[in-house]
């Protein structure tokens, strides 16, 4: 049985996807690995939902044998949460890519690329409609 489901997203840089997701969305960094004088690794958490950050060249140490696929990105993420206002505040200075849009199956969305240019949909369902 699957308990938990976390993404981990590779990046050439984690330092700068820190303030999208600690100021813009309040999440907190619950863990991190240095490489060198930068960031490696990272757990990022909020409310019980938790994403992951590892740089190319921690991958490059730690599973040389993926390094090049893990450059082939971007990675995709859907999050649903309770408020989309709230998110697109939060999110105010990130490059959107979809346009705040009501979908066939009951959420209104927005998209938009992390620092690292990772696609982020925001989803926020009508109470009946929720999944």
């Amino acid at each position: 049985m699957v308990k938990k489901l976390t993404p981990v997203l590779f990046v050439k840089e984690i330092e700068p996807v820190l303030p999208f997701w600690v100021e813009g969305l309040g999440f907190t960094k619950t863990a991190e690995v240095p490489e060198g004088n930068k960031l490696g690794f990272v757990i990022l958490e909020k409310d019980g939902v938790e994403v992951m950050y590892q740089s190319y060249a921690s991958v490059d140490k730690d599973m040389p044998a993926i390094a090049g696929d893990v450059r082939k990105g971007p990675t995709f993420l859907y999050l649903q949460v309770d408020n989309l206002e709230d998110v697109k505040a939060a999110v105010k200075r990130a490059e959107v890519y979809m346009p705040e849009r009501k979908t066939f199956y009951g959420s209104t969305e927005i998209g938009v690329k992390d620092p690292a240019g990772h696609f982020i949909t925001f989803a926020q369902f009508a109470p009946a409609s929720q999944k």
